[in-house]
């Protein structure tokens, strides 16, 4: 497949490489470096790069796959359909909005619940998709699309945390470029994969003679844009695909946005709302047991109020008010149901939010989660801890016990994570793998048949190695 070039495309980024520096045609995969230089000790080890500014690029989104993404709307990121898997539920992707250090305290952070990805999508073209949010993030701007060629020309501003450097690491600090337009015909004429560019549905950018600026590794799925002529960002592509990083005449491949425009809008509304439609907040996946009454809320914006409520899946006990979209009653039936909820404005919008509502039988033991970051220290033998109390179960746990990790980190390879049972019996979940790759989004079965369910669990957590940072976002355990 011609794609398999910056990541599997670009996991791709601002390469800023100056031109004495030399860079091979490389397939790699989205993944940091073993060493990553910008993780340790800022920008100014960027090889003529330029930094950009906190607030510059409001829109900007860091994935934990190791891609970009851009604020389509408040619950949506479009990024490219490279970086995810298939269309459907997902919960293993974590988005950092709002900062240009990742290691920010002030950072946001959102789980995925669902990905679209472009139909049809083969690794040839049709290059983007979108991740849904678990809630928007409502203080984010969002970043409009183009709908026409009007901006195909001159120079666009590119900007990832990807690798300076074909092959070369993530950095921990956001970086920016400008990358001069290529004409389909143009950017054809490179040979090779070039060949097979698809008109219309890819745009090229790059300094064609001399190289030196580009996109990389790691920058992937991240917006290409350029303003218009009332000063507005505009996202003219996403980045996709190139060989090598920088080199004269292999210049970065992009999405070309305006072919796609009305697909992502539909795509958009489909998931709970597009620009200037109506969006609706869920509450959120839930577990509860049968006999206990329950009362869920969800919230609708954009439209034009007021909104009319309904609901479908909902388990046998419980129903939606049709004026405030509020979810009462006592369910009766166990089992897992698929949610969805809509909300219908005054001019007959629509928009949607959907969840898993999980009811346990009576006696059984529920999944429970601890969500509070808790920062891992660096090279620390002695790690952290997160509880999670269990009470109100009966008898040992399951030789299918589940527990969900979420864990923000620059390379895990550094980590051992470990179960503690009530008794102090430790079940090691990960001991040092995945080497330079981000984060860790995993869900591990264990064998806990010879514990009891009741008792105070813990996760620990230890990082092992220096220079790379991280914390523990969440986990949930599932006897």
């Amino acid at each position: 497949m011609r794609h398999s070039l910056r990541t599997t495309l670009r996991a791709g980024v601002v390469a800023l490489a100056g031109a004495m520096i030399a860079m091979a045609a490389a397939t790699v995969p989205a993944q940091a470096a073993p060493t990553d230089p910008g993780l340790v000790d800022g920008p100014d080890l960027v090889v003529g790069g330029t930094p950009a500014a906190q607030g510059e690029f409001p829109w900007m989104v860091r994935l934990s796959m190791g891609c970009g993404g851009a604020m389509y709307t408040q619950s949506l990121v479009l990024t490219a359909a490279h970086c995810v898997g298939a269309t459907g539920n997902n919960t293993s992707i974590t988005a950092t909005w709002g900062v240009v250090d990742l290691q920010s305290s002030s950072r946001v952070t959102r789980t995925s619940n669902y990905v679209y990805r472009a139909p049809g999508y083969n690794g040839t073209g049709k290059d983007w998709a979108l991740i849904r949010l678990s809630s928007p993030i409502t203080q984010a701007p969002l970043l409009k699309i183009a709908t026409d060629t009007s901006l195909h020309s001159g120079e666009f501003d590119v900007m990832g945390w990807g690798a300076t450097a074909s092959g070369g690491g993530q950095q921990r600090y956001l970086l920016k470029a400008k990358v001069p337009f290529i004409t389909d015909t143009q950017c054809q004429s490179a040979g090779g994969s070039y060949s097979a560019l698809v008109f219309n549905e890819e745009i090229c950018a790059g300094n064609w003679s001399s190289g030196g600026v580009d996109t990389c590794q790691g920058d992937s799925g991240g917006p290409m844009v350029k303003k218009n002529a009332s000063n507005e960002w505009i996202q003219v592509g996403i980045v996709s695909w190139g060989i090598g990083c920088a080199q004269p005449q292999k210049p970065g491949v992009y999405t070309e946005v305006r072919y796609f425009s009305t697909d992502i809008y539909n795509a958009a509304v489909s998931l709970g709302g597009a620009p200037g439609g109506v969006s609706v907040t869920g509450p959120g996946n839930q577990s509860t047991v049968v006999g206990t009454a329950v009362t869920l809320n969800s919230t609708a914006s954009g439209g034009t109020a007021p909104y009319s409520w309904s609901a479908s899946g909902l388990p046998a006990g419980t129903s939606i008010s049709s004026s405030t979209g509020q979810i009462t009653g006592t369910p009766t039936t166990a089992g897992s149901y698929s949610v969805t909820v809509t909300a219908t404005d005054s001019a007959s919008k629509t928009g949607t939010a959907s969840f898993t509502w999980t009811v346990n039988p009576v006696g059984g033991c529920a999944a429970s989660t601890n969500g509070t970051d808790v920062s891992i220290p660096d090279n620390n033998t002695t790690g952290v801890y997160s509880n999670i109390v269990v009470s109100g179960c009966t008898g040992n746990a399951s030789a299918t016990s589940t527990v969900e990790v979420h864990i923000v980190h620059t390379y895990k390879g550094d980590l051992v994570v470990d179960l503690v049972a009530p008794d102090g019996s430790v079940y090691n979940l990960h001991n040092r793998t995945g080497s330079s790759t981000d984060n860790i989004d995993t869900t591990y079965t264990v064998n806990l048949s010879g514990e009891v369910k009741n008792g105070t669990w813990r996760l620990r957590v230890r990082d092992l190695a220096s220079i790379d940072t991280g914390y523990l976002n969440s986990w949930t355990l599932t006897l």
